[in-house]
């Protein structure tokens, strides 16, 4: 077996275990997902996660001709340009690219007409150049997610600032393309690390709604967890993950459920110039000097 493609099946495990913890005590069906706003009637799931979702004849019907869903382009610099409007979200997938279902999300974003912002980590976008590529020909956004999806606050400010250099080198090389988006594995920032992003042509994403799909439960939990949640917000960035089949399975009926709400999908483009890059000793520096 190539050298590259055992790399990129430990990094694929790694990924996986290192995401997954106990899972919530959350379950049923599509119908309590999306019990609240749904005027046509209960979609449903099979609560195998491995099997794609079923919906209703309405559903699909919806489905049949989804335009509608898509919202704004919104030209940002920083996390601050970031200003939703009600009922307005940001769709991205962090730790991709994986063959079969970073392919099978790009095919539903598609056939919803919809844009989001794909967080690569760079060992998998270097694994698997052609599949990143995909994604930038369909006309997503691409950002970086480090190269090995390190722990940034377990590291040394030199060793972090290497790391997330290394990420969007790879990112950059698969697709051939800028990586201006920037999301700290396990969201575990810090000012300093914040501040470097900043001076260095990247754009922290945050999170509103965790639909913590990495937790080994069935689409329907995903969808009853990301709906409820974004329902208590009524906007936000949501973080899912192209590399599992679950949130591949229930993306159709996730999307079909936020247009029925009457939610848009606001597509990020970065608008910021290069700037002078940073150094570790000086993204410690301008650290000290604003505190």
């Amino acid at each position: 077996m190539p050298v590259r493609v055992l790399c990129a099946a430990a990094a694929f495990a790694c990924l996986l275990s290192s995401c997954a913890g106990k899972p919530p005590s959350e379950g049923g069906s599509l119908k309590s997902a999306f019990a609240a706003g749904n005027a046509t009637g209960p979609l449903q799931t099979k609560d195998d996660a491995k099997s794609p979702v079923a919906l209703t004849p309405a559903a699909w019907g919806r489905m049949s001709n989804p335009r509608g869903l898509a919202g704004r382009d919104l030209t940002v610099t920083s996390l601050s340009d970031i200003k939703l409007r009600d009922k307005e979200v940001v769709l991205t997938f962090d730790d991709g690219p994986v063959p079969k279902k970073t392919e099978r999300i790009l095919a539903t974003l598609d056939d919803f007409h919809v844009k989001a912002t794909f967080l690569m980590v760079g060992e998998m976008a270097k694994a698997y150049p052609k599949i990143a590529r995909q994604v930038v020909d369909a006309g997503h956004t691409i950002g970086s997610h480090t190269f090995r999806h390190a722990d940034l606050r377990k590291l040394a400010v030199d060793e972090a600032i290497a790391e997330i250099n290394r990420g969007r080198d790879a990112v950059r090389a698969a697709t051939r393309t800028d990586a201006n988006f920037f999301r700290f594995p396990y969201l575990s920032d810090s000012g300093t690390l914040r501040h470097w992003v900043a001076q260095n042509r990247m754009v922290v994403l945050d999170v509103q709604i965790d639909s913590k799909d990495y937790f080994g439960v069935s689409p329907a939990a995903v969808a009853t967890r990301t709906m409820a949640d974004l329902r208590r917000h009524g906007r936000g960035i949501i973080l899912m993950h192209d590399i599992h089949n679950r949130t591949a399975s229930m993306l159709p009926a996730l999307l079909t459920q936020l247009k029925a709400e009457g939610y848009k999908v606001v597509s990020l483009r970065y608008g910021g110039q290069r700037g002078p890059l940073l150094s570790a000793a000086a993204a410690q520096d301008a650290a000290f000097n604003r505190s």
